[in-house]
């Protein structure tokens, strides 16, 4: 059997196999064309491709021969792992706390990008492994736009369904503050536009338009921060459940999602803020840890502990017996947060409470006014490229007056687990499926940041399936 392998037609026969069915996956038969290298590699031999080895190496020195068989492997594997990177699985590690109890800081997993078919490569030429910046440095791009490939997504095992969760690149990290990239590009001019106001309104001087401040603000963040743009492919890669799929309507009362009128189905990860109020009793790091709360999470004075709980850990706490109450923390209905999407006035929705509202679906038509055009601006201005101007009560696509619009693209709601702990679409809207990286498939290494090592290994969550 291994005397068969080594023969030069049967691996030619299993490379090209392999081959062709790589090519009919992806859908681009031009690509047929490097069967021809595969013919010359192992059968005919014309081409010297490992040129930086010696025709002849029986008399090379053995260091010099070992060298240049580390520098094979080491090009294999790069290729090796490149390939299977940008088409089957990429490691992905959590960051934040959005998603919490569900994915915990310093879980590391697989994202399968198999579950929903892989994106192709639209930013080809990068420096490997990374992923928008090159390794030592917080500005340099590890990327160039020289080529740029239109969307295109081959064929997966499935389709995104409600509850997923999804990795993605940032929608609105289109344009990035470099030195303050926790913080979305656009949510900083809102809230120093919003900073602007209030100094004009406690100096006594007459308050401007809204549009009048977000100028000024845009042209302060330009002038304080280095900005720079990334494509698609090329964003902050984030992590959200999806709780509406396209076609779905959505609505948030008093923190419960709604899809089509029916309340989301509740999951053990599903947690949010409770003011916890003691005896004057301390809360024990000991008994943080026990319920999984990180310290980073916790604001605390006096008497008084804001802290996420789920479900179950809310019942814990209110069963310590120097507890002496436990109430969950609720923004009112019509208290507009001015940082909750779609960031108009408008539309007084807060994170507790939002919409209804019509997520979007490829194919579907929609009446378009003035007053709904706030949710679906972005969408129609950036992200299917049209021209969109507004004179008045007018609405002009492409230069002619428009009172409905088809969308091209299916569009995602995404919002994370720790529900008052998330920046995600209530603040910056819906995700487009061109900006859908993969599934989480499971962690394969999970580490708190809070303890040291061997113990801050957290073996019960290790080759666990994300849920």
């Amino acid at each position: 059997m291994k005397k068969l392998f080594k023969n030069k037609y049967v691996k030619f026969s299993i490379v090209s196999i392999a081959y062709l069915l790589f090519v009919i996956w992806l859908g681009n038969y031009w690509w047929l064309f490097g069967e021809l290298l595969i013919i010359d590699i192992y059968l005919t031999k014309y081409v010297r491709w490992a040129f930086w080895k010696p025709r002849k190496d029986k008399d090379m020195p053995k260091f010099k021969r070992k060298t240049l068989e580390w520098v094979d492997a080491i090009i294999f594997a790069v290729i090796a792992a490149s390939f299977i990177r940008a088409f089957f699985f990429e490691a992905f590690t959590i960051p934040t706390s959005s998603m919490e109890k569900s994915m915990m800081v310093g879980d590391y997993l697989f994202v399968s990008k198999v579950a929903y078919g892989p994106r192709k490569p639209m930013t080809p030429i990068s420096f490997p492994f990374v992923h928008h910046t090159l390794p030592l440095s917080k500005t340099k791009k590890s990327f160039t736009t020289w080529i740029q490939n239109p969307y295109e997504r081959m064929a997966g095992f499935g389709k995104i369904k409600r509850n997923d969760v999804v990795v993605f690149n940032y929608p609105t990290g289109d344009t990035v503050c470099l030195e303050n990239q926790s913080q979305g590009y656009y949510d900083i001019i809102r809230v120093k536009s919003r900073e602007f106001k209030i100094m004009d309104i406690k100096g006594g001087r007459k308050t401007r338009s809204d549009k009048a401040y977000y100028e000024t603000a845009r042209n302060w963040v330009r002038n304080h921060y280095t900005i720079t743009e990334r494509p698609i492919d090329k964003r902050e890669n984030y992590i959200k459940r999806c709780v509406a799929l396209p076609g779905d309507s959505l609505e948030i009362r008093n923190g419960q999602v709604f899809i089509n009128g029916k309340p989301q189905k509740h999951f053990e990860g599903i947690q949010y803020n409770y003011e916890v109020i003691t005896d004057g009793t301390t809360l024990t790091t000991r008994t943080l840890h026990r319920l999984d709360i990180a310290q980073r999470d916790i604001r605390h004075q006096g008497r008084t502990y804001i802290m996420p709980l789920t479900n179950e850990n809310y019942q814990k706490v209110k069963n310590i017996p120097f507890v002496n109450s436990v109430t969950r923390l609720t923004k009112a209905d019509g208290i507009r947060n001015y940082r909750i999407f779609p960031h108009d006035s408008d539309y007084n929705w807060n994170e507790d409470w939002f919409g209804p509202m019509y997520v979007p679906k490829a194919g579907a038509k929609i009446k378009l006014t003035t007053h709904n055009l706030p949710l679906y601006e972005r969408i129609i201005d950036y992200y299917e490229k049209n021209d969109l101007e507004v004179d008045g009560n007018t609405i002009m696509i492409n230069g002619e007056e428009a009172d409905s619009y088809t969308f091209k693209m299916n569009y995602y709601w995404m919002m994370g687990d720790n529900r008052h702990n998330s920046a995600d679409s209530r603040f910056w809207g819906f995700v487009p499926e061109n900006h859908v990286v993969g599934k989480a498939a499971f962690i394969w290494l999970s580490l708190d940041k809070e303890d040291s090592f061997p113990k801050n290994i957290r073996w019960n969550r290790l080759f666990n399936t994300v849920k």
